[in-house]
């Protein structure tokens, strides 16, 4: 290993202390390249949902970091993961957004074209390539594929790096969320509904996942959303469902501090969720839903799969799916200060349509770009974005129950639900990934 790479591994390895980071991991643009190589350049990173390309020809763009891809449904019924560039001029090959190719890709700029794999199909006018290097064969002439895809219960993730542990071991622990969530429905299976919201943030990426299982903000940060919320029940004389979903952010300390927090490796992790399961016993949508799932799998099973109440779950680099209320927020870094946040609301097969409106209502409540309750969050990180650039200090806290979670087998269990382990396994993660991404480019 030459002595420069044993330099920028060190540095890299300096941003990153037990209890606090450098600031300029949020806004190093140097910093934000090298992630894009070394994270997302390697780890499993969601792409889509199969049920997002349910017919041959149907694809969906996406991105991996910096990478723009497409998600197809091919001639064999499997989904493929291909980059977004014909190698004949560079040109994308499908416009960003959902659509059909038909029965092949066709470039939009010379017309090569390709089969649903990848695969090279055509050119016009070949003869004038006779004589050259070119063979349809060739990898050089095709769509090119990620290095891997793998498909769990319909959630499609692919790594550019050719090796590293499958995805089973890469997820560990929140594989759990994936399973409950497509257990809720009846069938075993989900599907992307109702359309997408996509958020534009002025923010770093890192900010977002730190966020998801941050306790100690809710009660200060959405004061204004809890407490209009309190104020409308009260002016009703009920507490509806869609002042309830905002109510919950105004609970005391005390309630917070009781949650528990999981962290995984890879940065994954999940907070205990805010909600009662046991509202299945009086509330009509959530009766329904249980005597849904008790019909196949008998009450017990449908109490204990309804009776996971995870409010948020990290799978560092992809996002995080919320198994309540169906949600998946896809989290895709653009820049150092941008990142674009895709809101998908999944249908439960089998299970009775109020559920799913019930999940619809929550994304526009709290998850939508109109919300009263996203808007809140996304002026902080602005604000933590902002505030990162001025001289007022080099380093930020994660000192909360520092140097006091708990080990168990396979994960790191908090002391107290306001404690900042998510954070500290995040950047631990962090820190992993590029030390080692460094190290191996040298190689």
């Amino acid at each position: 290993m030459s002595p420069t790479t044993d330099d920028l591994a060190s540095t890299l390895g300096a941003l990153v202390r037990d209890d606090s980071v450098h600031k300029s991991v949020y806004t190093d643009p140097a910093l934000f390249a090298l992630e894009m190589r070394h994270i997302y350049g390697r780890a499993w990173i969601y792409v889509g949902h199969d049920s997002q390309v349910p017919a041959v020809g149907d694809y969906h763009t996406s991105r991996i970091g910096d990478q723009q891809v497409i998600l197809v449904r091919a001639a064999d019924q499997q989904v493929h993961v291909l980059y977004n560039r014909c190698p004949h001029k560079g040109a994308q090959i499908v416009p960003e957004g959902d659509g059909s190719a038909g029965k092949f890709f066709r470039c939009p700029y010379h017309a090569w074209t390709f089969k649903l794999d990848g695969a090279h199909l055509g050119t016009p006018l070949r003869d004038g390539l006779a004589g050259t290097c070119f063979d349809p064969k060739h990898a050089d002439f095709a769509l090119r594929k990620l290095a891997r895809v793998q498909v769990y219960r319909g959630f499609v993730f692919a790594s550019q790096a050719a090796d590293g542990p499958d995805l089973e071991s890469f997820l560990g622990g929140v594989k759990s969320s994936i399973d409950n969530l497509c257990d809720r429905s009846p069938l075993g299976e989900v599907e992307v509904a109702g359309g997408v919201f996509r958020v534009l943030q002025r923010s770093n990426w890192k900010v977002f996942y730190e966020n998801l299982h941050d306790t100690m903000h809710a009660r200060v940060t959405h004061e204004s959303s809890f407490t209009a919320a309190r104020n409308k029940a009260a002016e009703l004389g009920e507490m509806p469902f869609e002042l309830l979903i905002q109510d919950g952010n105004g609970e005391p300390y005390e309630f917070w501090e009781k949650l528990e927090l999981r962290a995984y490796d890879n940065g994954h992790g999940y907070m205990a969720g805010i909600f009662n399961p046991g509202a299945a016993d009086r509330d009509p949508v959530s009766r329904a839903h249980l005597d849904a799932l008790a019909a196949v799998h008998g009450e017990a099973r449908a109490r204990e799969i309804l009776g996971m109440n995870r409010h948020n779950t990290v799978i560092y680099g992809s996002g995080s799916p919320h198994t309540v209320f169906q949600q998946f927020r896809v989290i895709r870094p653009l820049a150092v200060d941008r990142t674009l946040v895709e809101i998908q609301v999944f249908r439960l097969k089998g299970a009775p349509e109020a559920v799913f409106k019930r999940a619809l209502l929550y994304a526009n409540i709290v998850n939508s770009p109109s919300s009263n309750v996203m808007p809140d969050d996304i002026e902080l990180y602005a604000r933590c974005q902002q505030g990162n650039l001025a001289a007022g200090g080099d380093w930020v806290s994660l000192h909360r129950y520092a140097g006091s979670d708990l080990a168990e087998p396979g994960a790191r269990v908090s002391v107290n639900g306001t404690s900042e382990l998510p954070m500290r396994n995040q950047f631990a993660a962090w820190k992993q990934f590029m030390v080692a991404g460094a190290q191996q480019e040298a190689r």
